[in-house]
């Protein structure tokens, strides 16, 4: 029995879409556990490019299947979208290799219209949402008021749940936020067309995925967004509705922890975040847009700028212990090439003393003074570096104090975006 989580370690878009493209080689199965199409995956093969949304990254292998999971808001038509564009670049998409579950949740056009409007509401207390309808989806979910994916498989069931939520929703767009009106007939009409084309890639996937366990399959978790994302445990409330932690695999794909081996984490060797909220370590300056332009720090779903600031370990030392890290993929050293001193954050100055641990209020952590480590740099030979030997040694005696501080080993290390520029450094 071997089942592995990939999840990201900081507050999203450490690379997760190359590691995990790059684990699923060796991986049979391939689960995405939560989320939407609200995050971003950019995988490099060769010379082609390829940016995912909801598919999980193991479908450019045609060998694996992927599951998207409960635990995951489905878009029909951003998934038909990302499919029809997967297909356009060469990729085979089908029910052989690509299921959905039928317990999903379905994001209809009333929340994408909530999603404006409440953010607009909110005016300059925003909180930056991608505007994709997630967080209301996530909102009729734990009301009980949701659409799943098999309430689509039943038109008559579909009917008379769309009829009660147009008729709730148009009240409260009109009335409260001041939009205006969604047309049932439309919606429904185009949602039974949508359903029809999803109807061959729907099934019970938590069947799928504990027999697939069970006969010895080699199982990827693929979490979206990052740990500090997290509805309970990231800086709430600038957090996606879900959870992105490694206990989030149990709910969003219907499987015990007991059949999950171990956890590793994906750091980006340097922090950013997209969004509003506290930012421990952000650089305002040269040096922060220096990594910017850099490192590529642009998101894949919104286009918008990242904020850079220095790798902060009390943040990685956080994700291990609730996630559970069995280890860490380290991301991007080779961004960080061509600095000559870099500064790591190994504790939190905060009412007189230092804490290595993540405050929950943000008032606390604003108030908090990072404590810094300082390194030599390294140059630009480290993206042509293919063993941990090859690596300069300011490099690895950087990667060595990640494990220090965090109590957990580097299982791997990337120096570029491509395949190739990917080491196995230890088990996994």
């Amino acid at each position: 029995m071997s089942s592995f989580i990939v999840l990201g370690a900081q507050w999203g878009d450490e690379g997760k879409g190359k590691m995990t493209d790059f684990l699923a080689e060796g991986a049979d199965v391939v689960v995405r556990f939560q989320g939407g199409n609200n995050a971003g995956h950019t995988v490099e093969v060769g010379d082609k490019q390829y940016k995912l949304h909801l598919i999980p990254s193991g479908i450019l292998y045609g060998n694996k299947l992927n599951v998207i999971g409960n635990g995951v808001v489905l878009d029909p038509k951003a998934f038909f979208d990302e499919l029809d564009y997967l297909e356009g670049l060469g990729v085979t998409v089908s029910p052989e290799n690509l299921i959905v579950s039928d317990r999903a949740q379905v994001i209809m056009p009333y929340h994408k219209v909530l999603d404006a409007l409440k953010e607009r509401a909110r005016g300059k207390n925003d909180i930056g949402t991608t505007g994709k309808g997630i967080g209301p989806c996530y909102t009729d979910k734990v009301e009980r008021s949701g659409i799943r994916v098999c309430d689509l498989m039943h038109k008559e069931v579909f009917k008379e749940k769309l009829q009660a939520n147009i008729e709730a929703k148009n009240e409260y767009i009109t009335k409260v936020l001041g939009g205006d009106a969604l047309d049932f007939d439309s919606i429904y009409e185009e949602y039974n067309r949508l359903a029809e084309r999803l109807r061959p890639y729907v099934e019970d996937i938590s069947v799928k995925v504990y027999d697939a366990i069970k006969a010895g399959k080699k199982v990827l978790f693929e979490g979206a967004q990052g740990m500090l994302l997290d509805i309970d445990y990231g800086t709430y409330p600038y957090v996606t509705s879900s959870n992105t932690i490694a206990g989030g695999v149990c709910t969003g794909a219907g499987i015990g922890p007991t059949l999950i081996s171990s956890a590793i984490g994906i750091a980006k060797a340097y922090t950013t975040r997209v969004g509003k909220g506290p930012f421990p370590t952000e650089l305002n300056d040269e040096t922060g847009e220096w990594i910017r332009t850099k490192g590529h720090e642009y998101g894949v779903t919104t286009g918008r700028a990242r904020r850079c600031g220095w790798l902060d370990l009390v943040i990685l030392k956080t994700t291990a212990r609730v996630c559970g890290l069995t280890s860490f993929a380290v991301t991007k050293i080779d961004t960080l090439a061509g600095l000559e001193k870099i500064k790591v954050c190994v504790g939190y100055k905060f009412n007189g003393k230092v804490v290595d641990y993540f405050p929950a209020s943000l008032e606390d952590l604003a108030a908090c003074e990072p404590v810094y480590e300082e390194f030599d740099g390294w140059d630009d030979s480290v993206a042509d570096a293919r063993s941990y030997e090859e690596l300069p040694e300011n490099a690895k005696l950087y990667l060595k104090r990640i494990e220090e501080f965090t109590g957990v080993k580097i299982a791997i290390i990337s120096v570029g975006p491509r395949r190739d520029q990917t080491m196995v450094v230890g088990d996994i």
